[in-house]
């Protein structure tokens, strides 16, 4: 893989869609923390640094060793990375009069510059800061100015440095994309040569390169990622791929079979092992989320072990992880604070003798789904909606039944289908039923009931990092909640979840 792009992360809540916007432009990029990025910078093309909740003028601010980027490589910095090179390089930052958050539009372009061509007098930019840049760094030259900030965008005389106070990755920039486009291609020259075909033949190349002649194992789980992984493995080394679908009895309705026959139409060699009664049993009286987390992930590796060994001489380890996986292990100032323990991160046991390989750890969820595309796996499986690794035992609050996953199975299935029948599927990211653990009174005939209640969620994302309700129309959510009480034994009270990420996240557990 050609490392073409450097992001340097300084802890901003932008920085996955500073990647998300270069990769757009078909160049590949990396982000490092700004206190951890590779000692060899020979083969990156240009770096950038990102914005940060910090200010340069606090005594805890982000300092990042510049010394082999600044006047070695095309460098554009963003934001705090903007007020970082003014403050500590002869220049003065200072505290806003306003807080400068919010649109503003650009009043002062500064002609027959590259890194402003093609965006408009009044293009509309994204600010976010508290602090402003009253004076430009030694051979600062201006650029760009707001009614506001008069040091919106500026370069350095004699190298190919240039910082901007406004974030051009947040699509509220309405030349934003451009704007990296002029700094990455035509002042950085950049290779746009990050495409979907071009990952499938390098990737393939590396898997026989690193794998050779040996065997692997792969867990599938159903969802876009493990299956993605498994047919680029499968294309690169063909039957010493060895396929393990688990069952942990909290799949969806009539998932395993549905999805174990496509898989072998697919021709990949697999195995469907229906554990579901060990993993119900180690979930009995467990309720809380983390602890049903780790029970399951326990038991899988403990399944997926003992399948393993009966594969003789496997030495590799598939998993589906993908690159906001590999990013949030890791975070400016040390380990990321656990919300969640990702299923599919995090190691194995010692007594696991395996090695890992991750076709995708590079890759955002819209790009696997793209080199799916490529490898012509059935778009019915690529248009997936995510799917938790715990599975339905986090969408059932409280502790795990036979009975719960029964009744959250049948209402699942009323509301996906719904979802397809209706054309309303595929417009919508991620979409699930959870099973709260309250009863309501209800009546039905003339029957008092004392039945559970469970709340739709269906939310609108591109990767999942933040998330909006989807507004479904009333008539449907109407024709759904009537068909899941009237269908489903033991529900009689159906709510819909209006909650965004953030604050809340995607799951309720």
């Amino acid at each position: 893989m050609q490392h073409n792009v450097l992001i340097l992360d300084f802890g901003s809540q932008y920085t996955q869609l500073i990647a998300r916007r270069v990769r757009e432009l078909n160049i590949f990029c990396e982000i490092f923390p700004f206190n951890h990025f590779p000692d060899d910078l020979s083969s990156y093309k240009a770096v950038i640094l990102s914005g940060s909740p910090y200010s340069v003028r606090a005594d805890d601010a982000p300092h990042p060793d510049l010394s082999q980027i600044r006047g070695k490589l095309p460098l554009l910095a963003v934001c705090y990375g903007a007020q970082y090179l003014a403050h500590f390089n002869g220049g003065e930052v200072a505290p806003s009069n306003i807080r400068e958050y919010g649109r503003a539009n650009l009043s002062f372009i500064k002609e027959d510059e590259l890194f402003l061509e093609e965006v408009a007098l009044n293009s509309q930019v994204w600010m976010s800061h508290s602090d402003t840049i009253k004076q430009l760094p030694t051979n600062g030259v201006r650029l760009a100015s707001t009614k506001d900030v008069e040091n919106a965008a500026y370069r350095i005389e004699g190298e190919s440095t240039y910082a901007i106070q406004f974030h051009p990755e947040v699509y509220h920039s309405v030349d934003g994309k451009q704007i990296l486009e002029n700094f990455l291609v035509r002042i950085a020259q950049v290779p746009q040569n990050f495409t979907p075909n071009a990952f499938v033949e390098d990737c393939v190349k590396e898997l026989q390169e690193k794998v050779k002649n040996d065997k692997v194992v792969l867990g599938l789980s159903g969802g876009v990622d493990s299956t993605v992984a498994a047919v680029l493995l499968h294309k690169a080394i063909g039957k010493n791929l060895y396929c393990i679908f688990v069952n942990n009895g909290l799949l969806r309705k009539n998932e395993f079979e549905n999805v174990l026959h496509q898989y072998k139409d697919m021709g990949l060699n697999v195995k469907g092992v229906d554990a579901s009664e060990r993993f119900l049993s180690a979930l009995d009286g467990i309720e809380e989320p983390e602890a049903k987390r780790k029970a399951i992930g326990r038991v899988f590796i403990e399944v997926f072990d003992d399948e393993a060994h009966r594969i003789e001489d496997v030495k590799w380890l598939a998993q589906g992880t993908i690159y906001p996986d590999v990013i949030e292990s890791v975070s400016v100032k040390g380990p990321s604070a656990t919300i969640k323990s990702h299923h599919n991160v995090g190691g194995l046991p010692d007594y696991m003798k395996l090695q890992i390989v991750e076709p995708l750890r590079m890759l955002f969820k819209d790009e696997v789904r793209r080199v799916g595309k490529t490898l012509g796996i059935d778009p019915e499986l690529l248009g997936r909606h995510p799917f938790p690794g715990p599975g339905l035992s986090i969408r059932i609050l409280g502790a795990i039944t036979p009975e719960k996953v029964r009744i959250l199975q049948e209402v699942d299935a009323v509301f996906i289908n719904g979802l397809k029948e209706h054309g309303l599927y595929d417009k919508v990211w991620q979409a699930g039923a959870i099973l709260l653990p309250v009863n309501s009174v209800g009546v039905m005939g003339d029957e008092r009931t004392y039945e559970k209640v469970v709340a739709l969620r269906a939310v609108e994302s591109t990767d999942g990092m933040t998330a909006d309700w989807v507004h479904l129309p009333y008539e449907f959510l109407m024709k759904i909640s009537n068909e899941i009480i009237n269908k489903v034994k033991g529900v009689n009270r159906v709510v819909y979840d209006i909650s965004s990420k953030p604050p809340a996240t995607i799951e309720w557990e």
